[in-house]
């Protein structure tokens, strides 16, 4: 049976020390939420997360969902009293306005805590993560009676929701949507048409459905300018909040997947079904988008807690198993053989993990002050830069952060040897649930793309300009440092390298649009590396100061900053690598004609 425990100490030490978010008491929900709240709202998340959600999640692997021939479809056993707990804790609204029921507590936490429920259970966690996307999308684009009507439940729980993009012959290329609304001159309109892929789209778990569903009104504009966006809810909704009659909604049937097991992925069909316009007619793709970045940086955490959950299980089995001699001379002799911890190439595997996951809770961790900050400050220039470096990390956030995460899946369950390759150890569970993180809300080489097409120019270069400037600043802050200069000179070195890296773009894709396209995955990767390794070099700052004080955890400390040398010394330099792919251009790449493969 695989373990897990949340990783308090460490998220702690990030949220408080590293990012120092107390210094940010001046925006709204973040002086509630006192040191001791903190501690609190983390304690009390892993221990639903440890008690709870992980032991289910090895069930709803094996159990799956189930349709049945009315169309319905039942969750795994012990779904349904988990996710009453969850949503009884006020869980699903701890970021949310007060005013729709939330707490207003900072996104930061929401994240925080959001790691540990999917490093527990990613399928259950699936069902809110879909609801808080929607949440969002009403929150920003919805009117004030949209808002009013239909938040409420959905914050409390009592209503879930989804979104609805691909269409059997459109996945990324919305354009080529076809499902469409029919105005009914009473200001709804018929849905009509089939959604895949749908997570969540249909279960047994919350009394109501609300479906956000792209969709082209009659006589719009074709491609993705004439699409817009409607709220469908599985049963119809009177204007006192009442649930009535089954909408025009449902399940054809449910995906047969990989993994995520106990997440109902499902064909969705529309016979005009009634639904109600949400933001600016042909404005859908703006609308849906609020969601979709939501949802982006929750699948880059989910790409990080299948990571930490797939270690800690790794490093368990190194302890246990007994295999061979240590290279240096016995190190348990009155055993048979030393455990495999002692090995260097487990030690590769175990300190690499380590090294992504501690380093990517702090990107991810950091980033959610970015939307707190843009959301949440009263000055606008704060506003401006922390929404220039959100959308600029977005991409980089889902896209490395679930390459990684596989990785370490395959790595974790490369640990085990055999024993990773069968399912007693649960390993194979890990790998399966999180391939598909890389694929949807946007596959990881639609991520790069969006990383090099668009973010990169946005707004003159303002956004990676400023990233270039904060990294820049910490190494030349701490360059006259003895103690960070093993730090410092590795990430000053993969900075320069994402420098020359976006210089060459910026004098080869114009001209030959190829080269970006060419460039953009080891550029993506590249950007990653050097924002992994800029959160090492901050955490590390912070470890030595506290030891230097006498301060904090000793222990924790100094294993820091061995952690954080290993990645400036083992993994900072794949960033020449990825510079040289990207220097090579488009030519090999594009060089044989389709007819050649």
């Amino acid at each position: 049976m695989p373990i897990y425990q949340a990783p308090v100490r460490d998220t702690l030490f990030v949220i408080r020390d590293v990012l120092n978010y107390q210094r940010y008491d001046n925006l709204a929900g973040f002086a509630d939420a006192s040191p001791d709240i903190l501690e609190a709202i983390l304690g009390e998340g892993a221990k639903l997360a440890e008690n709870v959600l992980h032991p289910l999640n090895r069930v709803g692997d094996e159990e799956g969902c189930k349709r049945h021939d009315d169309g319905s479809v039942t969750v795994p056993k012990g779904f349904h009293e988990a996710y009453k707990q969850y949503c009884g804790g006020g869980w699903m609204g701890l970021s949310s306005p007060e005013e729709f029921g939330g707490q207003n507590l900072p996104y930061l936490l929401h994240s925080a805590v959001g790691e540990y429920f999917s490093s527990a259970n990613m399928a259950l966690m699936m069902y809110p993560g879909l609801t808080q996307g929607a949440i969002a999308a009403i929150l920003t684009h919805g009117t004030d009676e949209q808002k009013q009507k239909w938040l409420p439940r959905m914050i409390e729980g009592t209503w879930t929701g989804t979104m609805n993009l691909t269409e059997p012959h459109c996945g990324t290329d919305l354009g080529l949507l076809r499902s469409k609304a029919v105005p009914t001159g009473n200001g709804s309109y018929k849905i009509s048409g089939q959604k895949i892929f749908i997570s969540a789209g249909e279960h047994d778990m919350s009394e109501n459905i609300v479906h956000l569903v792209l969709a082209r009104i009659e006589g719009a504009p074709e491609g993705v300018k004439g699409i817009s966006l409607f709220i469908v809810p599985k049963y119809k909704v009177d204007d006192a909040g009442t649930v009535g009659e089954a909408n025009g909604v449902s399940c054809g049937s449910l995906e047969e997947k990989m993994g995520i097991h106990g997440n109902s992925t499902c064909v969705m069909n529309y016979d005009e079904a009634e639904g109600f316009l949400i933001g600016a007619e042909n404005g859908g793709l703006k609308a849906m988008f609020t969601m979709m970045n939501e949802a982006r940086l929750g699948v880059g955490l989910q790409g990080l807690s299948i990571g930490e959950a797939a270690y800690q299980n790794a490093v368990a089995y190194a302890r246990e198993r007994l295999q061979g001699r240590s290279l240096t001379g016995a190190k348990e002799p009155e055993k048979k053989a030393d455990p495999i911890i002692v090995h260097p190439d487990i030690r590769r595997k175990l300190m690499t993990m380590r090294a992504i996951n501690e380093s990517g809770r702090a990107l991810l961790l950091w980033t959610a002050l970015q939307s707190d900050i843009a959301h949440r400050s009263d000055d606008e220039n704060a506003r401006q830069i922390a929404d220039d470096l959100l959308a600029l990390m977005t991409p980089v956030v889902k896209g490395v952060l679930t390459d990684k995460g596989f990785d370490i899946a395959v790595m974790a369950q490369q640990v085990f040897g055999g024993h990773g390759y069968i399912e007693e150890h649960g390993m194979s569970q890990f790998v399966r649930d999180a391939r598909i993180a890389m694929i949807y809300e946007g596959a990881n080489g639609i991520q790069a793309l969006d990383l090099v097409g668009r973010k990169l120019a946005l707004n003159g270069g303002r956004a990676v300009q400023a990233f270039f400037k904060k990294v820049g600043d910490f190494c030349e802050e701490n360059r006259s440092d003895e103690n960070m200069a093993p730090y410092t000179k590795g990430l000053k070195k993969g900075l320069n390298d994402l420098q020359a890296a976006t210089m060459w773009l910026m004098q080869n894709a114009m001209q030959k649009p190829d080269n970006a396209g060419a460039a953009s995955y080891d550029y993506m990767h590249l950007f990653g590396l050097v924002a992994l390794g800029y959160m090492w070099g901050r955490m590390v700052k912070t470890a030595q100061a506290q030891l230097a004080a006498g301060e904090g955890d000793k222990d924790m400390l100094e294993q820091k900053l061995v952690v954080g040398r290993f990645y400036m010394e083992r993994i900072m330099p794949e960033s020449a690598a990825h510079l040289a792919r990207i220097s090579s251009g488009s030519d090999t790449m594009m060089g044989l004609a389709a007819e050649a493969f």
